[in-house]
């Protein structure tokens, strides 16, 4: 997971809005949607990796994955909730 340090100096690149921890619940109805092959980020492209972490935006409508504890904060490789 990413440090405490990190998480607080680490905001959304699009809005600047602050990013918390993405719950367990969120992360297996997203691992769902992946295995079913639904799931795209905001690019369009499909997502196939399992995720294990992410970070959420502070108004719950977009999730940054969290990569070997690496999070990719790419707008456009973000995924948008609903």
């Amino acid at each position: 997971m990413v440090s405490k340090e990190l998480l607080e100096i680490l905001v959304c690149p699009e809005t600047r809005q602050p990013l918390t921890p993405a719950a367990p619940e969120l992360l297996a109805r997203l691992n769902a949607a992946i295995a079913a092959g639904q799931l795209t980020n905001r690019s369009g492209q499909a997502v196939k990796q399992k995720l294990t972490a992410g970070l959420v935006r502070q108004d719950g409508k977009v999730l940054y994955a969290i990569v070997d504890e690496i999070p990719l904060m790419l707008v456009d490789e973000s995924i948008q909730l609903d």
